[in-house]
């Protein structure tokens, strides 16, 4: 589906998804996604969810990171990627960003949230014995 990427070409701090990743000589790849099926999507939806995000990013390596996570979530929340692209397409810039961010979390756990700013409200009692 996605092909590896040298990084030194397209410097970013996000990572491609490899799906076809195996178990040789990895364990810890192995047992995070070890009830977890591989998915896979013709090249027609893997190049358009991709040619989307290139357009926004100016990055291919980073464009192809976001679009196999896309594809991802699409999948194992039992939606369709292309829908997802079209929803997506709909959307101005700015609430792509928010939109992004929370459909990528779907996957994640409720605790552990990325792209979301959580600032619980601190007790007053505690809040005054924290110096500032």
């Amino acid at each position: 589906m996605i092909n590896n990427i040298k990084t030194a070409e397209y410097p970013t701090n996000i990572k491609q998804v490899d799906l076809n990743t195996r178990a040789a000589g990895n364990e810890n790849k192995y047992f995070n996604n070890f009830f977890d099926i591989p998915i896979q999507v013709s090249t027609n939806i893997n190049s358009a969810v991709i040619a989307y995000f290139e357009q926004i990013a100016d990055n291919k390596a980073g464009a192809k990171a976001v679009a196999s996570a896309v594809i991802y979530t699409s999948l194992k929340q039992g939606i369709d990627p292309m829908s997802t692209l079209d929803e997506f397409k709909k959307m101005p810039i700015g609430e792509l960003n928010d939109y992004l961010v929370m459909f990528l979390n779907l996957e994640r756990k409720g605790t552990s949230y990325l792209g979301v700013l959580n600032a619980p409200k601190i007790n007053k009692y505690i809040a005054r014995t924290i110096l500032p």
